[in-house]
């Protein structure tokens, strides 16, 4: 999904975006995967873009940014997912490195 501020200044598309309620314009939840450079310089754009948390994986690691609004606008690293706060990230990270995909959703079921 192709992102664009209502003035068309900033586009931005993420590798996974996720609407987790109905009637979203924006996604709440966005996944970068980092191969080479440029993961935490695009919150800027995802902040204008007013999205509440973002995730980067690079090298089999996981950050979680969630978007504040109270004061001025910045993201913060926090430990655990704000849009999500149910998930065991620290599960979640490790399912997420296993090779074998039977093995990596019977470890996820059994570990929620």
């Amino acid at each position: 999904m192709t992102l664009e501020s209502e003035s068309g200044l900033v586009k931005r598309e993420a590798d996974k975006s996720y609407k987790l309620g109905a009637n979203r314009d924006r996604p709440d939840l966005l996944i970068e995967v980092v191969v080479t450079s440029g993961g935490i310089d695009k919150l800027e754009a995802y902040r204008r873009l007013n999205i509440p948390e973002v995730w980067f994986w690079q090298n089999g690691t996981l950050e979680i940014y969630h978007l504040r609004t109270e004061t001025a606008a910045a993201y913060d690293l926090v430990a655990k997912s704000e849009v999500l706060p149910d998930l065991d990230v620290t599960l979640f990270a490790a399912c997420v490195n296993m090779a074998n995909h039977r093995d990596t959703v019977r470890t996820f079921q059994r570990g929620i």
